[in-house]
């Protein structure tokens, strides 16, 4: 959204010391009403309130669909939320692939033992494809494993609670 664009673009700015940072438009939404917004009508109004040249648009009308049979505002939430996972993911990507294209890699081993495999090795196997490709299949699985405990971890509705927060799809 353009308020949470224009916030990280203000935290950006003053903490490199170059501006003075950017303030959302008066009468915007603030960040924390747009991340709690469910339903179609909600999705509108912000749209309207953000004075988005091309209004709301949702050209496969996701927003009007019922996934799994928990209601249309569930719908909404699933939504919004795997696009900001997405994005985040995409982005730390992004950041990834740079380091690895750029040479930047750990200066110790990772693997242990007395054939250990170091960074470098994996490094030396050419562009980030080929790097992922190099790494020992342990290293790929405990890579997977882990991010699919995090991903458990934040789906979880009893870890959740004890934060106050609720599942995306419950209103949270």
């Amino acid at each position: 959204s353009i308020a949470t664009k224009m916030a990280a673009l203000s935290l950006s700015t003053s903490a490199l010391g170059l501006a003075h940072g950017v303030a959302p438009p008066r009468g915007s939404p603030s960040i924390s009403m747009m991340a709690k917004a469910t339903g179609k009508d909600t999705l509108i109004a912000l749209a309207e309130e953000q004075q988005i040249p091309m209004g709301f648009w949702d050209p496969l009308k996701l927003a009007d669909k019922d996934f799994w049979s928990e209601g249309n505002d569930a719908t909404v939430g699933w939504l919004r939320h795997a696009e900001i996972k997405h994005g985040r993911v995409a982005m730390a990507a992004f950041v990834g692939y740079i380091v690895q294209s750029n040479g930047i890699c750990w200066p110790w081993a990772l693997t242990g033992g007395p054939n250990g495999v170091m960074h470098s090795d994996i490094l030396a196997a050419g562009g980030p494809a080929d790097q992922w490709d190099a790494l020992p299949t342990a290293s790929k699985l405990q890579i997977l494993l882990f991010v699919g405990g995090l991903e458990l971890w934040s789906e979880n509705s009893y870890v959740l609670g004890l934060s106050g927060e609720k599942h995306y799809m419950r209103g949270g």
